[in-house]
């Protein structure tokens, strides 16, 4: 199972605020589509303030509407009256095509399902073309930055059967080339941090990825720029983990529509 999230500092995590923002509007719902503010937080074990600072979340997405206090539930499967019945807000290949013209980088959105890494979608930016798979990204997970940010979210026993089957080998000279090396520096890596990652996968190309969740399974948003230009990568990655709680909210829902349970 994918590692969970356990409670530290002061400011919650993106997966946090995902999963709180899911609690709220799980109690909507239950609540036939209408509460307040403190009948929410109340319901969902949030304090008040957080609860606060989600909602208004939801509602700059369109997901929730606030009438005079009273938030009520908007379908995320509807967005204006031009939109179809089963539509989703936001799909993933325009969330990742957004993000790659947006931050100028190529975007990849990755999941870790039934033993393996799964890259579900890659933007489609012709000014950004995405990393060509040169050695197959199931198998090599060491040595990309979405890969090492899935293993970071699993429980040491999953990761460690995962290595196993795939084991660590240097696919570049800056690649981690031992297992007991890349054990290391998991062990020394904040899970909820973007993962760097410069020409470990490819020669001549610089990655970063963020950890987030997505129903039961471990995901990530990763992006790459040529190493070139690597001096913008610790900037982008910040960028994209800033950017990925508003967003990520909408796009959960708009996953769970395409039937996957947040």
């Amino acid at each position: 199972m994918p590692h969970h999230e356990r409670e530290s500092g002061t400011a919650p995590t993106l997966i946090q605020s995902v999963r709180r923002a899911v609690r709220l509007m799980d109690r909507l719902e239950r609540r036939g589509g209408t509460g307040s503010a403190k009948q929410l937080a109340r319901e969902a074990a949030l304090p008040l303030p957080t609860a606060y600072h989600l909602l208004r979340t939801l509602v700059h997405e369109g997901l929730v509407r606030n009438d005079s206090g009273a938030y009520r539930l908007v379908s995320p499967l509807r967005r204006g009256p031009g939109s179809g019945a089963h539509e989703p807000a936001l799909g993933i290949q325009a969330w990742v095509d957004t993000l790659s013209l947006e931050l100028d980088a190529a975007v990849y959105f990755a999941r870790y399902l039934d033993g393996e890494v799964r890259l579900d979608t890659v933007s489609r930016n012709p000014a950004r073309p995405p990393v060509a798979e040169w050695a197959d990204f199931r198998a090599t997970a060491h040595a990309h930055a979405a890969g090492q940010s899935l293993l970071l979210q699993l429980e040491p026993e999953q990761r460690d059967e995962h290595l196993n089957r795939h084991r660590v080998t240097a696919l570049t000279a800056h690649t981690v080339a031992t297992r007991g090396e890349f054990d290391r520096r998991l062990a020394t890596t904040p899970r909820r941090l973007p993962v760097l990652e410069h020409q470990e996968y490819a020669l001549g190309t610089a990655c970063a990825a963020v950890p987030i969740t997505v129903g039961t399974a471990a995901a990530a948003v990763a992006l790459s720029i040529p190493a070139a230009e690597g001096a913008r990568l610790r900037g982008l990655a910040d960028r994209l983990q800033e950017r990925a709680e508003r967003v990520l909210i909408t796009q959960t829902f708009a996953v769970a529509a395409a039937g996957h349970e947040p």
